[in-house]
């Protein structure tokens, strides 16, 4: 608590016998009283409780006499949850005072203004009694921003969002940036990711489209002559000056097939939709020699498990021991291998590692809402974001689920929860929903509604478009319109907010967040990506190896 007092100055003169004055010494006056007569919150008064304060309230108390100031730090506090809530106390001098938060205090939540009986007059008056009064802060749901035509907003959701891939992108390789302030660490899946994110720009003006095949040009000449392959495939985390791998942990050192997979599901979008001669005709040949590169089979343990694995190290190789099982965000790997034409694996393959020869399957009911596959409750949102970037779920079924059923109920679960709130959070609803992996108030979690932290993402709503128009669509007026001053910025919105504690991730994207974002809508809006990716002769040979039926037309 910092004091600001401008004091009054105490003339003490010399008496004949040489007496002083202090202020320990000196008896109250007689008389003298010292009271609250009244605290002032914005255009509210009274003493007991103050109900709708804005978040950014200054408090004024006034008394019925001088206040000592060595006073005032001790017993005029503002208190939240049992801890003092750090503020600014000026002191006028006379009788007033007022108490500033250093910050904004949370939406909705519960403050105490506490007046100790320990404040005191300069002559030692104590106040008759203390105080609690009782602050309930507001939710200022005014617009933001003005109101546009909801294809209008659309549109500026994703050309905002494409500035982190385009102007955010790590200037060597133009490969994308793990998050906004990873300098030179770029992110292989979240770069495929960026690709397709550019195909989008292209077709919506943000980007003429021979800048969106210059830069994709260059992420495959990095990625050919630069960046280190292992087997074909890329680690998670790549220094986009020298091609190095950077560790994602101690022993994932070397290729990181589920990111190889996003990376590729980018590439293959992008050789479908750049289909010139010249330079496009360079591109396509270029991404085919990196397709045709990737020993997918390599990775069922050179041929010795029936699922394929996660990770592989030069110098620790399998160490990692992680089969990439279902249910999970990595469908895509495992249609991939199957639809390589130099590397392929078969349906054994997927039956008995991603499905678990049968353990895929739910069927529960979660909120009167039956799930098809996966855990209870669906887990975080990414998990039917990042397979079907690409992959249209509304085409795809086999003997194991339909998927656009899958990814409806998965989606439909995460807002009835959001809905619920059973934990009681600050903001949950039918207009602020959505629970995934993103960054929370002290690291990162795969929030779901097993592991409810409080923190809502937006790329979880927002990316779930296709699944749940008009929930989704609920959820972007209130995070532009009603939160846009907290959670709108250059790169489209921020990664992710916690009402209950006050906690906005300030200025901060992560690019496996906000791509979905602009894909998705993308999706929602032309079906341009799933219609891209769904036209590759050998992904359709892939899904028919693994069993897929694939439908001719969306749903």
């Amino acid at each position: 608590m910092k004091t600001h007092a401008y004091l009054k100055m105490w003339v003490c003169g010399l008496l004949v016998g040489n007496f002083g004055c202090s202020s320990d010494t000196t008896a109250p006056a007689s008389g003298e009283t010292l009271e609250l007569e009244q605290v002032v919150i914005g255009e509210q008064s009274g003493l007991d409780r103050f109900d709708g304060v804005a978040t950014d309230a200054v408090i004024r108390l006034d008394f019925s006499a001088e206040l000592d100031p060595a006073t005032l730090e001790k017993n005029i506090y503002l208190r939240r949850s049992g801890n003092t809530v750090e503020a600014q106390l000026d002191y006028d001098g006379a009788k007033s005072v007022t108490l500033t938060p250093d910050a904004e205090l949370t939406v909705q939540a519960e403050y105490q203004l506490i007046v100790n009986s320990g404040l005191a007059t300069p002559s030692g008056t104590k106040i008759l009694t203390g105080k609690v009064v009782d602050i309930t802060t507001s939710f200022d749901d005014s617009d933001k921003f003005e109101r546009i035509p909801d294809e209008d907003l659309l549109t500026l959701v994703q050309k905002q969002t494409f500035r982190y891939f385009w102007e955010g992108a790590e200037p060597t390789s133009g490969m994308t940036r793990e998050r906004t302030s990873s300098g030179a660490t770029i992110t292989t899946g979240g770069t495929g990711f960026g690709i397709m994110a550019m195909i989008v720009a292209a077709e919506r003006g943000f980007i003429t489209r021979d800048e969106a095949c210059s830069r994709i040009q260059q992420i495959v000449t990095f990625l050919s002559e630069k960046a280190t392959a292992y087997h074909g495939a890329y680690a998670h985390w790549i220094n986009g000056q020298t091609g190095a791998t950077i560790p994602f942990s101690a022993n994932d050192n070397g290729a990181d097939l589920v990111e190889t997979a996003y990376l590729f599901q980018g590439l293959l979008t992008a050789r479908a939709y750049f289909d010139a001669t010249g330079a496009e005709q360079t591109l396509r040949e270029g991404i085919t020699r990196l397709w045709e590169a990737v020993e997918w089979d390599f990775f069922t343990k050179e041929g010795t498990a029936k699922a394929l694995y996660w990770h592989w190290s030069p110098d620790k190789g399998w160490v990692m021991n992680l089969p990439v099982q279902g249910w999970n965000e990595s469908l895509i790997v495992y249609v991939l291998a199957a639809a390589s034409p130099t590397h392929p694996i078969d349906e054994e393959i997927y039956d008995a590692g991603w499905a678990r020869n049968g353990a895929i399957l739910n069927g529960k009911l979660f909120y009167d809402t039956t799930l098809p596959l996966g855990e209870d409750y669906g887990g975080p949102m990414f998990l039917s974001h990042y397979s079907f970037l690409g992959l249209d779920p509304n085409r795809l079924s086999d003997k194991y689920a339909d998927y656009g059923e899958q990814v409806r109920a998965h989606a439909t679960i995460n807002y009835r929860y959001c809905v619920d709130n059973p934990k009681g959070y600050t903001g949950y609803g039918a207009d602020c929903w959505g629970l995934t992996a993103s960054d929370i108030d002290d690291g990162y979690s795969a929030s779901s509604p097993t592991n409810d932290l409080g923190v809502i993402a937006p790329t979880a709503a927002l990316a779930s478009m296709p699944f749940l128009p008009e929930e989704s669509m609920a959820a972007l007026h209130h995070f532009y319109y009603k939160l846009g001053d907290k959670l709108w910025s250059d790169y489209g919105f921020i990664d992710a907010f916690n009402l209950t504690t006050g906690w906005y991730d300030t200025n901060m994207h992560i690019a496996i967040d906000q791509g979905p974002i602009i894909l998705m809508i993308e999706n929602h809006r032309s079906g341009l990506l799933w219609n891209l990716f769904m036209s590759d002769s050998e992904v359709l040979e892939g899904l028919q190896r693994l069993g897929f039926t694939v439908a001719q037309t969306g749903a």
